[in-house]
């Protein structure tokens, strides 16, 4: 039988949603292995609205459920209706949503909270011992909720190839194990079943954060 893999998105566009080549990658990556992706976003207001072209901030409101609707053509479900007993895997694609609309790491960093609802789900699917995929920002959700574990957001330098490098470090201070990685490479911590590559928080070609996700998504299948 096929895999069925819940993905949890934070709205649609890098700057004040889920990053959409990330979101894009984890379903290819997903339908090519023959698994079913069902796509949840939880029905709450955005932080804000992000004006991409200018790169700041509008006065308009969007709401997280409806802008996800477009990266998932439709199909997608609320967040508060998902039933991980007949789910087999987890996976949250990165960009600033999760770090807005999931969780506040945007304003708050270490001292951040997870959204309720995500939490929840985060912690049901770890209690399951089903596996989780997490790529760019979105090992912060985990570093938070679970002390202890490991995952990667791939460099703890910063340079102009690895800009937000400090986030390593902000994950070490919650007594999470930060692996460095290449964009191009998976971690995956058995004991907790947690499956992380850092994609976009690496300045690489998209090819090459297409190809990481895809590690990361067939570690997450084959733990499932």
């Amino acid at each position: 039988m096929a895999k069925r893999v819940a993905v949890v998105l934070a709205g649609c566009g890098v700057f004040d949603g889920s990053e959409i080549h990330e979101a894009s990658a984890v379903l290819v990556h997903l339908s090519r292995e023959g698994a079913q992706a069902e796509v949840y976003a939880p029905n709450i207001p955005q932080m804000h609205v992000v004006d991409h072209v200018k790169g700041q901030p509008t006065p308009e409101q969007r709401n997280v459920l409806v802008e996800s609707a477009r990266i998932a053509r439709g199909n997608i479900k609320d967040l508060a209706t998902l039933d991980v007993k007949g789910l087999d895997a987890l996976i949250i694609p990165g960009g600033f949503g999760v770090a807005k609309n999931l969780s506040t790491w945007a304003t708050q960093g270490k001292n951040c909270s997870v959204s309720e609802e995500v939490e929840g789900v985060l912690r049901a699917f770890h209690a399951a011992h089903k596996p989780i995929g997490l790529c760019c920002i979105s090992p912060v959700l985990a570093a938070k909720i679970f002390p202890g574990c490991e995952v990667t957001v791939g460099h703890d330098t910063e340079c102009e190839q690895w800009p937000y490098a400090k986030t390593a470090e902000a994950m070490r201070e919650l007594g999470c194990r930060h692996v460095n990685s290449q964009v191009s490479e998976v971690h995956v911590d058995a004991r907790n079943r947690l499956v992380s590559t850092s994609a976009f928080m690496c300045n690489a070609p998209i090819h090459h954060v297409h190809d990481g996700i895809g590690k990361m998504v067939r570690e997450v299948l084959r733990l499932a």
